[in-house]
């Protein structure tokens, strides 16, 4: 008989792999206006994390969700940070990671995308794929992760359902598989048919508003029959549209779905309430659990390995009374104990986590244990910047995150000189962490750096937080650049000459060439093709 010594390791390895398999880690990505912040209200409440809906509609006057914190949000009814909110549903927990709404920060979301096992992809029934969704999608398409498809905002006119789905595939290349379709046209939303095998409908569920979508809708369940008398040509339509997609292959297949090929999809209202409990149901069926990561030699490291966690996200500022800074982590392998002593991979030093905690929106919460595919928060995590490694046992490091291609370049200084000291210390806490990219070169010096985003608001942030954090004011001043491209040192100092360009280095080190214009890009690649122009993360050809 084995020891109990012995058998340890195999039982702690087979607890670990039970707590992973439970686990569900997924983001919402959508393009502004699609209802993210709405859809995670009605998660949380579905799983009685919240007990009403805090979101009012229409921009004026509109609430604040539960998931907005920063003052920027409240004011303008958007999403500029990320934050994780985690809850049991059924047998299974919960990691829905929030992410910025607008496009300005689609930097943060693909941070995100790195930390998550699967994407719910929001659609607005009305507008269709739209801009900064299909961007996203891309990403979540590029990293493998699994996407479930949510038609969101069916209580509204809208297009047809047969439509919309037409569009995914002509688009993105996705193949839509509905699992259920509405019952009653976009704007006149009464409940969904739940899909079979081959197509044939199963059941009907009939939602019931309530004042305001504050609280979960009441559901009825129906058979077809039932529903055929109950809907009439309603349900006919349904039930005919449902046999349509099933001649055409469009039924689910889970070995599709996670190789990336097809994507379930729900019709849902998040204002209402309808529809959200498939969702979550959806979730915890068919979303991957965390699963190995490879990492930066191609091994790959199993869940059920020691201890190993990626830093996605750092935010300061989150609590007004205190000026700490979070670390969020997703963890990879291996259990995690509130008070370990972890080692940071990119210095080789130790790390306490004495203070580990989940946070959603301004509520925070002690973690005392943690498992693969969970994110915990670690506070005053000054060394820690996106992408870098935590592990205990031999060392491992997972590759870094890319950096998307920004789009928008400022200069920023300080409006007084007595300020200098406070504003090189505010730049390097925002360029640690990634609230935009920092570039330099000899020619402008460190007293004005220039920023780098993807959107002009990120520069809103930059500015709002040197005065709120720092008491720093700034000057912040355009630059005629519209892209860049990755360089090389010896390709560098031929651009450095030419006309409309000028070459700086990232805080990362990569080298990046800003161009004025696509034009003079298209002019330099043609006659001087032996230069390295590398194409970054989300940029445009």
């Amino acid at each position: 008989m084995s020891s109990p010594t012995a058998s340890a390791p195999s039982a702690t390895s087979g607890r670990l792999a039970d707590e992973a398999a439970r686990r569900r880690t997924f983001a919402v990505i959508s393009h502004p206006d699609a209802g993210k912040s709405t859809l995670t209200e009605a998660l949380a409440l579905h799983a009685k994390v919240i007990s009403e809906a805090g979101a009012i509609h229409g921009k004026a006057g509109r609430k604040s969700t539960v998931s907005d914190w920063m003052e920027m949000e409240k004011a303008r009814g958007i999403s500029v940070s990320s934050t994780a909110l985690q809850f049991e549903y059924g047998d299974c927990v919960i990691n829905l990671v929030d992410t910025p709404g607008h496009s300005d920060f689609s930097e943060d979301t693909y941070r995100v995308l790195t930390a998550v096992d699967a994407a719910v992809m929001l659609i607005d029934a009305a507008k269709g794929l739209e801009p900064q969704t299909l961007k996203l999608f891309q990403v979540a398409r590029d990293r493998g992760i699994p996407v479930i498809t949510v038609i969101n905002k069916w209580d509204r006119p809208g297009q047809a359902p047969l439509e919309l789905l037409d569009e995914i595939v002509d688009r993105i290349g996705l193949t839509p598989t509905p699992l259920f379709l509405p019952v009653g046209i976009a704007g006149d939303f009464r409940g969904l048919l739940r899909r079979g095998e081959e197509g044939a409908a199963t059941e009907y569920i009939h939602f019931t508003r309530t004042a305001g979508g504050a609280t979960i809708a009441p559901e009825e369940h129906y058979t077809p029959e039932q529903a055929a008398e109950r809907e009439g040509d309603a349900w006919t339509n349904a039930a005919e549209e449902s046999e349509l997609l099933s001649a055409a292959g469009q039924d689910h297949d889970q070995e599709l779905f996670l190789a990336g090929h097809t994507s379930p999809v729900i019709y849902a209202s998040a204002m209402l309430n309808f529809g959200v409990r498939q969702i979550l149901e959806t979730l915890v069926e068919l979303a991957p659990p965390p699963r190995s990561r490879k990492d930066v030699n191609g091994n790959e490291r199993e869940t059920t390995a020691p201890f190993s966690a990626v830093i996605f996200k750092v935010q300061a500022g989150m609590d007004t009374a205190h000026r700490d800074r979070l670390a969020f982590m997703r963890i990879v392998s291996g259990e995690f104990e509130r008070g370990m002593v972890v080692t940071h991979a990119q210095t080789g030093r130790p790390f306490a986590t004495k203070y580990a905690l989940t946070v959603f929106g301004r509520e925070r919460t002690t973690v005392d244990t943690a498992y693969p595919g969970d994110v915990v928060g670690l506070v005053n995590a000054t060394a820690l910047a996106p992408g870098h490694t935590l592990f205990v046992d031999k060392k491992v490091e997972f590759p870094p995150i890319p950096s998307f291609a920004p789009e928008h370049f400022a200069t920023l200084r300080a409006k007084t000189a007595d300020k200098y000291k406070q504003f090189r210390k505010a730049m390097d806490q925002l360029d640690s962490e990634g609230v935009v990219q920092v570039l330099r070169n000899d020619a402008r010096g460190d007293a004005s750096p220039v920023l780098a985003a993807v959107g002009p608001m990120q520069f809103e942030v930059v500015t709002a937080r040197m005065q709120s954090e720092f008491n720093v004011e700034t000057q912040l001043d355009f630059l005629p650049f519209q892209l860049a491209r990755r360089t090389d040192a010896e390709s560098a100092e031929e651009l450095s000459r030419q006309r409309g360009v000028e070459v700086f280095t990232r805080t990362d080190g990569a080298i990046l060439a800003l161009f004025s214009d696509k034009w003079r890009l298209q002019y330099i690649v043609k006659e001087m093709p032996k230069l390295t122009l590398e194409l970054l993360v989300a940029g445009t050809e």
